[in-house]
């Protein structure tokens, strides 16, 4: 076999693959064998037809064909692996000859991962948040813990805000009262505007057994998004009461005996959680400074897959569970269809370029990934998808997925290298220590959240 390449642009090229005859025996035998088990001949036993029978009864150019299609995926892998090509997706391959007994030769397009010069990256400096943790900050925490311990007691008065309504719910669209527009019993806290749109309005200032009618968009269920009339009648309201701020609460909310300790840690808390933001501010803002720098061309189909696949996600997955369609989502956030393609475009050529630039860095610094990064990346990633390390595991073995997330790790500690060169200082004008900062966040309680650098493009050398 011979082959060549030719460049048709920095990310796509033509290989031109010449196959002596004698090379297809393998897949010639092979087709005979095949066609064999699938026809039958008067006179010869199944799967025991000679070759020259074949030829005669179902010609020669159907053998020859289920041969070239056989053959042709390891020619091709042969002639990607002979010109060290790095391919993206599925090529397009067209045959150009083909003699019997003499050769066969085809042609292969294929998109490939760009050629890219990792510039120096030391002298990137960013500026992040500092980290800084008001008296304010640390009474609004503790008075957030201390809502959580709050109790309430039925009063026969008109409802108010932050009191808690047992309430009776009837929804209507058209004059017909919903299947699943009824409900009983739901306990809704007024103002906390955790329920439709306008039950505030609707509720505030009637006592128990009061009722009142109002429109509202329904915001799930069978008739998401349409206008409903909507009934709700309050059964009972109850007022919040919170404990005192005082050491006893803070027995009673924490493992501390003093209110003063419980501040502390609150502090302590909100220091370790801005910490963590501002190393992460860090990433996002060296990995855009990195960017500016490389010059990556990104393949047309490539980039129109991811395109398609997050706009595919969106539809089918995330807004399928809220209820919505696309229009729907689009008049939430107030976008048009163009606005919205040309973010996804960005995001998804963004996506496509860090990959790309973090896939270089890890082959130029050499890094490798051990069992313990991927066990902890793995146990993260568990925690976040809602299942357990296990069943997690088992998904990414039986997915073929663990190369992804061997590439998912890689990339991270390319990325780290990068913001361990860089200059972080904060708005204050110090220089932020970002080791410090890890152990930091290791800490407190955001310190599982992951920060992914990009969205994986796929791999594939098949024809």
């Amino acid at each position: 076999m011979k082959s060549a390449v030719e460049t048709l642009n920095p990310t796509r090229v033509r290989l031109t693959v010449e196959v002596p005859f004698e090379e297809l025996k393998d897949s010639l035998d092979a087709a005979y064998k095949k066609i064999n088990q699938q026809v039958t001949v008067k006179g010869f036993r199944k799967g025991k037809i000679p070759a020259r029978v074949i030829d005669q009864r179902f010609g020669r150019g159907a053998v020859l064909e289920e041969a070239v299609n056989d053959a042709l995926p390891k020619f091709y892998t042969e002639a990607v692996n002979e010109a060290e090509l790095n391919v993206l997706g599925q090529p397009e391959v067209d045959i150009t000859e083909l003699k019997d007994n003499e050769t066969l030769n085809f042609t292969a397009e294929v998109d490939i991962r760009p050629a890219i010069e990792i510039p120096d990256y030391s002298g990137i400096e960013v500026e992040v948040d500092a980290v800084e943790v008001s008296d304010e900050d640390v009474e609004k925490a503790v008075e957030e813990l201390r809502e959580r311990f709050a109790s309430t007691s039925p009063v026969e008065r008109a409802a108010e805000d932050g009191d808690v309504v047992t309430i009776d719910l009837e929804a209507k669209v058209d004059g017909e009262v919903l299947e699943d527009g009824v409900a009983s019993g739901v306990s809704y806290t007024i103002g906390s505007g955790e329920l439709l749109e306008g039950i505030d309005e609707a509720v505030k200032g009637l006592e128990a057994g009061g009722e009142a009618t109002f429109t509202s968009e329904l915001k799930g269920g069978s008739a998401a998004g349409k206008e409903s009339e909507v009934t709700v009648k309050v059964t009972q309201v109850a007022a919040r009461e919170l404990p005192a701020l005082d050491d006893d609460f803070a027995q009673l909310a924490s493992e501390f005996d003093t209110l003063d300790e419980v501040k502390a840690d609150s502090r302590k808390r909100l220091e370790n959680m801005k910490q963590y933001d501002q190393a992460t501010q860090a990433q996002e803002r060296v990995l855009e400074k990195l960017l500016e720098l490389v010059e990556v061309p990104v393949p047309e189909k490539l980039l129109a897959d991811e395109i398609e696949t997050r706009k595919h996600n969106l539809v089918n997955h995330q807004l399928g569970q809220m209820g919505l369609d696309l229009a729907k989502y689009l008049e939430i956030q107030g976008k048009t269809e163009e606005e919205f393609d040309a973010e996804t475009k960005e995001q998804a050529e963004k996506g496509i370029k860090t990959q790309f630039v973090l896939d270089e860095l890890v082959n130029k610094e050499k890094l490798n990934v051990n069992q313990e990064e991927l066990t902890e990346h793995l146990m993260r990633r568990a925690q976040s998808s809602g299942m357990s390390p296990d069943q997690f595991a088992q998904a990414v073995v039986e997915g073929g997925q663990v190369p992804m997330l061997v590439g998912e790790v890689a990339r991270g500690k390319a990325l780290a290298v990068v913001v361990e060169a860089a200059t972080v200082k904060d708005t204050n004008g110090e220089v932020v220590d970002l080791d410090d900062e890890d152990e930091a966040a290791a800490e407190g309680e955001q310190a599982e959240v992951e920060v992914e650098a990009s969205e994986p493009a796929e791999e594939k050398t098949e024809a």
